[in-house]
C-alpha cells in the first residue's frame, strides 16, 4: 500500500517542479540567445569576419624600392646606393628606451653622435616608425646583436640601400640630398595621396635634384603578404609583388668640368654657370664653398650643423641658384642691344667720354678717375667699358623701357630651371620702388641702372642664361640639368627639354654688332691680356660691382677696405666666337676688377672645354682604337692556334701502336719530389 505524502512533502516536490521548470525556461532562453548569437556572427556577420579572420592570418610587409641613381653626361656617378646594415628601434615598441639603449652599448659600439641623432629623428618621425640607432654595421656587429636579440623586443638588425654621394661637394649644391621622413613629410605625403608608395621607406629627398626629381627617383614598394601565428611570427609567404625602381637621371653636368671650375675657383667665395647655348644644357653649376651631403643621409649632428650654419663662408647657399648681386659692366652688351633694337641709340652715333657725366648737381664718374675715353660709338663703349656711355644710354631709355627689354633676357625672372628654390633676382621698375620702399622712381635711379649698380641684382644663372641667349641669336632654350630619364628595366630614354621656348626677335645687324664689339673685348679691350695667344675665339665682357657706395670724391682702395666689402669681379664670355659650344657667367665675390679675377678664371675654364678636355677625348679615342686592334691581333693569333690544333696528325709505323701517357700536374707541393728546390719559372 503506497504511502501518502504530507501536505508539507506535497509542497516540496511543487516548489522543486516549479524551480525546475523555471531552470529549465532560463536555460531554454540562454541556448536560444546563444543559438541567435552563432547565428548572427556565423550568417549575418560572416563576410565581416571573415575579413578580419584572413586580417589577423596574414600581414603585408613592403619592400622599399631601389632609388635610381644619378649621373653626369659621361657616366661618372654622381648618386648611387650601397647596401648597409643598420640598427633600428621602433619606439612604440619598446619600454624603457634608455636602458634598451644602455643595454645594446654593451652589445655593440655606440657613440654620443649616435645617440643625439637618435633622439633627434625620433622626434621626428612617427611613433611606430623605426628610427636608426647605428648605421653601417660590421659582420661581427650583426652577429653580436643577432645572438642576444631576443632581450631587445621592438630592436631589429635590417638590410637598407644606402645613399652615397661620390663626388662628394663638388656636386652637392647640384645634386643635394636625401634625408628621413619628417613629420611635415608625412603630412604633405598623406595630403598628396601619396602615403602607400613610401611604405617601408625613410629616406626622401630635400634639397637639389633629389628633391625636384624625388617622384621620378623614388620608385614604388613591393608588397609581400604573409602568413603568421597568433604571435605575429611569419609562418610563410603567400604571395610577392617586386618593387619598381626609380628612375635613373642622366644629367647635362660634365663632372670634369665642374672639378675643373671648383679648383679655378681655389677656394674663393664665387658661383660660375656655364650653359650650351644651342641646346640649355647646364655643363656647369658651381657655388662655392660647398659642402659634403654625404652628412645629410643618416641625419647631420647638431654640432656639423652648426658649423655648417654659422660658417661665415655660408657653404649651404646655393649662390649659383639664390645669390643675387648687381651684375656691374656685363650689363652693357645687353643694353646696348636693346637700346639699338628701340631705335633709342642708332649704334654709328658718337659721344664724347670725359670720364663724368652731370645730372643736376650729382656727378657720376667712371673707373678712369676722370680721364674718360674719349669720342665713343656703341661698338667701342663696350670693348673699352665706358661707363659714362652707359650713363647717358640709360637717361635715354628711361627705367620703363630698361626693365621691358631686358625681362626677355631672364633677368629678374625665374628661368625654370629644373630645381627648386630658384630666386628671381630684382629687375627694378617704378612700381617695384614704390611698393617696396613707399617712394616714387627717381632719374638718378636710372642712371646707376646702366652700369649694372643700383637696385639691380641678379643670379648668375639668369646671367648665364642671359648670355646663352644672346650666342643663340635670340632664341631662348629652358636651362636645365637633367638631359635624360632613363628606364632602368628596359633603358628607354626620355629626353627633359629640347625645344626652345621663345624667341626675341633682334635685327640681324644689331645683333652681329654687340657679338663683334664682345670678341673685340678679349683682342684690343679689358679681356685683350688674359686672352692673348688662346689658340679659339673667344667673345667676353668684364664687370666690376661695388659692394659698398663711394662718397663723391673719394678713390676706391681696397687695401683701406674689409676683404668682404671689396668689388665683385665678373665676367661673361661664350665660344667659339663663331659656333657657341659655351656660355659663361662667373662671379668671384670680393675679387676685384672683373678682369683681375674673373676673367682669367673664364681662361683657364675655356682652355680645359675647348683644348685640354678635346685633346683628353682624342687621346682616349686613340687608345681605344689600339686596344680594339690589339684585340684583334690576338683573336686573329688565338683563331690560328685553334686550326693548328685541329689539324690532324698523320698516323706513321711508329706511333700507331703508341699509347697516351697520363699527364702530370706540376705543382709547388710535386716540386720536392722532383729533386727540384725552386718554383719552376714561367
Amino acid at each position: 500500500m503506497a504511502t501518502r505524502l504530507t501536505p508539507e512533502e506535497l509542497k516540496q516536490i511543487s516548489t522543486f517542479r516549479k524551480r525546475t521548470v523555471f531552470f529549465c525556461f532560463v536555460t531554454l532562453i540562454l541556448f536560444l540567445l546563444l543559438a541567435s548569437r552563432f547565428f548572427y556572427l556565423q550568417i549575418i556577420e560572416y563576410d565581416n569576419f571573415i575579413i578580419k579572420a584572413e586580417a589577423n592570418r596574414k600581414t603585408e610587409t613592403a619592400h622599399p624600392p631601389r632609388r635610381g641613381i644619378i649621373m653626369d653626361k659621361n657616366g661618372e656617378l654622381l648618386a648611387a646606393n650601397e647596401p648597409i646594415y643598420t640598427l633600428e628601434i621602433t619606439p612604440g615598441k619598446v619600454v624603457g628606451l634608455a636602458k634598451t639603449i644602455e643595454s645594446l652599448e654593451k652589445i655593440i659600439p655606440i657613440t654620443k653622435y649616435d645617440k643625439k641623432r637618435f633622439y633627434r629623428l625620433k622626434d621626428e618621425l612617427p611613433r611606430l616608425s623605426p628610427v636608426p640607432l647605428k648605421s653601417n654595421l660590421t659582420d661581427e656587429d650583426v652577429a653580436r646583436f643577432i645572438a642576444q636579440a631576443w632581450k631587445f623586443p621592438g630592436v631589429e638588425v635590417r638590410s637598407r640601400m644606402h645613399r652615397y654621394y661620390p663626388q662628394g661637394k663638388d656636386a652637392a649644391h647640384v645634386v643635394g640630398y636625401i634625408g628621413r621622413i619628417s613629420q611635415r613629410d608625412q603630412a604633405a605625403l598623406e595630403k598628396s595621396g601619396k602615403e602607400a608608395e613610401y611604405s617601408g621607406t625613410l629616406n626622401i629627398g630635400k634639397l637639389g635634384l633629389e628633391q625636384s626629381y624625388e617622384d621620378v627617383l623614388h620608385g614604388k614598394p613591393g608588397i609581400e603578404e604573409l602568413e603568421v601565428r597568433a604571435s605575429g611570427r611569419p609562418i610563410r609567404s603567400l604571395s610577392k609583388s617586386p618593387a619598381t625602381s626609380g628612375s635613373n637621371l642622366i644629367l647635362s653636368l660634365d663632372m670634369g668640368l665642374q672639378r675643373e671650375i671648383t679648383k679655378v675657383l681655389d677656394g674663393r667665395r664665387g658661383a660660375i654657370v656655364a650653359i650650351e647655348p644651342a641646346t640649355g644644357d647646364v655643363l656647369a653649376f658651381v657655388s662655392n664653398p660647398s659642402f659634403d651631403p654625404n652628412l645629410f643621409v643618416d641625419g647631420i649632428d647638431q654640432e656639423t650643423w652648426d658649423e655648417l650654419n654659422n660658417d661665415e663662408d655660408k657653404p649651404l647657399l646655393n649662390r649659383a641658384l639664390r645669390g643675387a648681386y648687381p651684375i656691374g659692366s656685363t650689363i652693357k652688351p645687353f643694353l646696348a642691344l636693346s637700346a639699338a633694337q628701340l631705335g633709342v641709340r642708332d649704334p654709328s652715333r658718337v659721344i664724347q667720354d670725359r670720364g663724368t657725366f652731370q645730372l643736376g648737381n650729382h656727378t657720376f664718374r667712371d673707373s678712369t678717375h676722370g680721364r674718360g675715353y674719349g669720342p665713343v660709338d656703341m661698338k667701342r663703349s663696350i670693348v673699352v667699358s665706358s661707363d659714362v656711355y652707359y650713363y647717358s644710354l640709360a637717361q635715354d631709355m628711361g627705367i620703363d623701357k630698361i626693365h621691358d627689354s631686358l625681362a626677355p633676357f631672364g633677368f629678374g625672372q625665374i628661368t625654370g630651371i629644373d630645381l627648386k628654390g630658384e630666386a628671381r633676382g630684382i629687375l627694378p621698375s617704378r612700381e617695384w620702388k614704390e611698393k617696396r620702399f613707399k617712394r616714387k622712381w627717381l632719374t638718378g635711379d636710372t642712371i646707376s641702372v646702366g652700369i649694372g649698380q643700383g637696385y639691380n641684382a641678379f643670379t648668375m644663372l639668369q646671367l648665364a642664361h642671359a648670355v646663352a641667349t644672346l650666342a643663340n641669336d635670340g632664341v631662348v632654350m629652358k636651362p636645365h640639368l637633367v638631359k635624360k630619364i632613363e628606364n632602368p628595366t628596359t633603358g628607354e630614354e626620355e629626353y627633359v627639354a629640347r625645344e626652345p621656348v621663345g624667341k626675341i626677335p633682334f635685327k640681324p645687324e644689331y645683333l652681329k654688332l654687340v657679338k663683334s664689339a664682345m670678341h673685340e673685348v678679349t683682342k684690343k679691350g679689358t679681356g685683350r691680356s688674359t686672352f692673348a695667344g688662346a689658340p679659339y675665339e673667344v667673345a667676353g665682357k668684364t664687370g666690376t660691382a661695388q659692394v659698398l657706395g663711394i662718397k663723391q670724391g673719394e678713390k676706391y682702395d681696397k687695401n683701406k677696405i674689409r676683404e668682404r666689402h671689396r668689388d665683385h669681379s665678373l665676367f661673361i664670355a661664350f665660344a667659339p666666337y663663331d659656333k657657341p659650344a659655351i656660355a659663361l657667367a662667373i662671379l668671384v665675390e670680393n675679387g676685384g676688377f672683373g678682369a683681375q679675377a674673373a676673367a682669367p678664371a673664364a681662361r683657364k675654364i675655356l682652355d680645359y672645354y675647348l683644348v685640354e678636355r678635346l685633346k683628353a677625348k682624342e687621346e682616349a679615342g686613340q687608345h681605344k682604337e689600339e686596344t680594339k686592334k690589339e684585340d684583334k691581333d690576338k683573336e686573329q693569333k688565338t683563331k690560328k692556334v685553334q686550326a693548328v690544333r685541329k689539324t690532324p696528325t698523320k698516323t706513321t709505323p711508329e706511333t700507331k701502336g703508341a699509347q697516351r701517357l697520363p699527364s702530370t700536374r706540376i705543382t709547388t707541393e710535386t716540386l720536392p719530389f722532383l729533386g727540384i728546390k725552386k718554383p719552376l719559372s714561367a
